[in-house]
């Protein structure tokens, strides 16, 4: 098998995609495992390395004498062809062994357009892709990720799905298939015991049924599995597994650097933000942990830059304590950090002098909307004065380029909300050239990048309808009539990925059968835009007897049954529908530090909840 591996990478466009043996991966003897773990990303290699839940998982398995958990990613269209033409099947890194002939088969699931690269992969690997007709318990095929949160799209596929955070849950799937392997069980007595364990969803054990107007009518659990099952969640951060070592590429990926994690969760409860929601509630670590494992992961792998990691770094309570400590250390050995995911209302000119040691073009930030209206709507929580205010602060320290980033088509918007994102744009290019102290002879430029909304489970949003490609199309065009100025460049996403998206975000159970034929039509790695093809994704619709139109721009009834509401991932439908009618009414709610505001995550006595000693409902 190594060599004809060998023999296919001349022919690749980046062998280096394939080889494996970089500086820290891990190698065993299989002989003396008891468990081979592949875990397979559904994009290529250069996306895949830069995931920071692949190198936690990777490192926490193979802390494990009996584990061997080695690297997957897609192959590249080349490669993927001179490894058909050759019977080449999909194989890991480490080993080159085939994946077929491990134990167990991760997928994270990080982006819903990523379900046909699954199949491709498992059908590259000499596997049925579905479910049913792989028979034995080896090798059991799993799911994890965000896009867990309502895995029915494509829950025939999988064997089990894992909700919430996996470094607990992970050990004990292990744990109780080491003891299936070992007495000879059948897959179908394994995933029974299986559902038993907290945050472990097996589809096969519920049943769906349907109205006549298509929507569910119930989900139904059998052989004594749960009515509800509930994510997992690593309450103590500082006490968690988080490795000291990368693996570090031979070639560039998307964030070649190293990553402390800071916090997960998040305290500010955006309406349309997905994983605002489901990682909740907030956790952090203490400045001496993530001191401690950044300087490790430097240490351990050369790199000189880390990056400080969480959906809002300035929420951090003790950045600046934090950045302080390491400092120490970092400016010795010639480490930069970077803070991505800032926030607007907390930059402050000790962050901007921290952010100028690092080599960058230009600062980022998100205010989502151009209007205040729409930012009240959506719970943004910034003020379009706060972000003059941080530009300004920007400006005055040297920076010359802007990014921000925007969405049309959200709920409640109108085309004056739209016209506000050039207003808004238009009104830092002023602020520039109303500062005396900047850089003279230097032109600033301001990108404005616009997302199409995309509504998602477990959000406020989640009853809205997306807006027609027709729609969207017309708030773009919309967005180049209003702008004049030579300083703001615009970029979006095409709307036909994003009418996918969302088709595949709130779907049901129907939905395999399309994602089956629009694979057998080609399509995979559907979020690059030269494999996307629409057309083949509406016909696959078609031919199942299916309506976009139905799962993507229809608004949901608040008694319907949605079709992961079997699925707790603790926020409550009663939180939800209260967010739902306060963004109706254009009123912003307080961040989870300033009041709790009964998401229902109280409970479960972590994070914020636990801080604030409030028993909220």
């Amino acid at each position: 098998m190594k060599d004809r591996i060998k023999a296919l990478l001349s022919k690749a466009q980046k062998p280096a995609r394939y080889c494996g043996g970089e500086l820290n991966s891990v190698v065993k003897d299989k002989g003396r495992v008891d468990v081979r773990f592949a875990f397979c990303f559904p994009d290529i290699y250069e996306v895949g390395m830069s995931h920071l839940g692949m190198k936690i998982l990777y490192g926490l398995l193979n802390e494990r004498e009996d584990v061997w958990c080695e690297r997957v990613f897609a192959p590249w269209e080349d490669m993927e062809e001179e490894m058909r033409g050759a019977g080449v099947p999909l194989f890991a890194l480490e080993s080159q062994d085939r994946v077929a002939d491990f134990d167990i088969i991760g997928f994270t699931l990080q982006y819903e357009l990523c379900y046909t690269t699954v199949l491709n992969m498992l059908d590259l690997a000499g596997l049925p892709v579905r479910a049913a007709d792989r028979k034995a318990l080896t090798p059991l095929v799993i799911g994890g990720g965000p896009c867990a949160c309502n895995p029915e799209p494509v829950a025939e596929f999988f064997d089990l799905f894992v909700l919430g955070e996996g470094e607990e849950v992970i050990l004990e799937l292990i744990d109780l298939y080491k003891e299936h392997k070992r007495a000879g069980s059948s897959k179908e007595a394994f995933l029974r015991q299986a559902a038993k364990i907290e945050g472990v969803y097996v589809p096969s054990l519920y049943s769906v049924s349907y109205n006549p107007d298509g929507t569910v009518r119930e989900v139904a659990a059998r052989d004594g599995a749960p009515e509800k099952i509930k994510k997992r969640i690593i309450k103590n951060l500082d006490k968690s597994y988080y490795p000291d070592k990368f693996v570090v590429p031979f070639i560039d990926i998307v964030h070649d650097r190293a990553m402390a994690e800071l916090m997960r969760g998040c305290i500010r409860g955006c309406r349309f933000c997905q994983a605002g929601f489901i990682y909740r509630p907030a956790r952090e670590k203490s400045p001496e942990t993530v001191d401690r494992q950044g300087r490790a992961l430097c240490e351990s792998t050369g790199y000189d830059e880390v990056s400080l990691s969480s959906l809002s770094s300035t929420d951090y309570r003790k950045l600046n304590e934090l950045m302080k400590r390491m400092t120490e250390w970092a400016d010795k050995d010639k480490v930069s950090m970077t803070l991505p995911s800032l926030r607007v209302d907390k930059v402050t000119p000790e962050i901007v002098e921290q952010l100028k040691k690092v080599r960058r073009g230009g600062l980022t930030f998100a205010p989502e909307a151009g209007t205040q209206r729409m930012r009240d709507i959506i719970n943004k929580n910034v003020t379009e004065e706060q972000l003059l205010e941080t530009c300004k602060i920007a400006f005055e320290a040297g920076w010359t380029a802007v990014k921000l980033y925007f969405m049309i088509g959200l709920p409640f918007e109108t085309m004056e909300d739209v016209e506000g994102i050039v207003r808004l744009a238009q009104r830092l290019v002023d602020l520039y050239y109303s500062i005396p102290t900047r850089q003279k002879g230097r032109p600033v430029k301001v990108t404005v990048s616009v997302a199409s909304f995309v509504p998602k489970p477990f959000t406020p949003f989640q009853w809205e309808p997306q807006d027609s490609p027709e729609m969207l199309r017309e708030k773009q065009a919309r967005l180049l009539e209003v702008n004049t100025s030579k300083h703001i460049s615009k970029k979006w996403h095409e709307s036909g990925t994003s009418l996918i998206e969302a088709i595949l975000a709130r779907g049901d159970r129907r939905l395999c059968g399309a994602i089956e034929r629009a694979w057998r039509k080609g399509c995979r790695l559907d979020s690059w835009e030269q494999f996307f093809s629409l057309d083949a994704w509406l016909r696959a619709l078609e031919e199942e007897g299916l309506s976009g139109e139905f799962y993507a721009n229809r608004r949901r009834e608040i008694n319907e049954v949605l079709p992961w509401d079997h699925l707790d991932f603790g926020v409550t439908k009663s939180f939800l529908l209260r967010e739902l009618q306060l963004a109706q009414k254009a009123v912003a709610t307080g961040n989870c530090r300033e009041k709790c505001s009964g998401c229902g995550l109280a409970a479960e006595r972590g994070g914020v909840c636990l801080e604030t000693g409030q028993d909220m409902v």
